[in-house]
């Protein structure tokens, strides 16, 4: 397993007159659905495609239906979600209000076992990948 990047070249947005520098991005080789996914847990599990899209449907349900119910999300080792929002700024405490709230965010927090996974990754110059 590896994972590609590619070399960028950026000017400083805070500082344009500073040279631009070359920075590191992943490249993502593809985008896998939801259908894939169910495939591949049913090719490791007892369940059939259709039981795992539909554990996934529910998954998606259940943790849609708390987080919005004000609670955060722990995965086992994999990690938890939380909302976070977007504010308008105010003066005062007392100006703030629902109305000053922009956007609503769903954040994943990966838990140990997860990030100690992906230390392990392999990184390879996309230009070098096989067309």
């Amino acid at each position: 397993m590896s994972i590609f990047y590619n070399k960028v070249e950026r000017g400083n947005p805070i500082n344009p007159s500073a040279g631009k520098k070359w920075y590191a991005v992943l490249k993502t080789i593809s985008q896998i659905g939801e259908k894939e996914v169910a495939k591949q847990i049913s090719d490791e599990t007892t369940l059939n495609r259709k039981e795992a899209e539909m554990a996934m449907d529910q998954f998606e349900k259940i943790l849609l239906h708390l987080l919005l119910d004000g609670h955060s999300v722990q995965l086992g080792d994999w990690g938890s979600f939380h909302l976070t929002c977007n504010s308008k700024p105010s003066n005062t405490k007392q100006e703030v209000n629902a109305d000053n709230i922009q956007n609503l965010n769903i954040r994943f927090t990966p838990g140990k076992e997860l990030k100690a996974a992906i230390q392990n990754a392999e990184f390879v110059y996309s230009e070098t990948m096989v067309s």
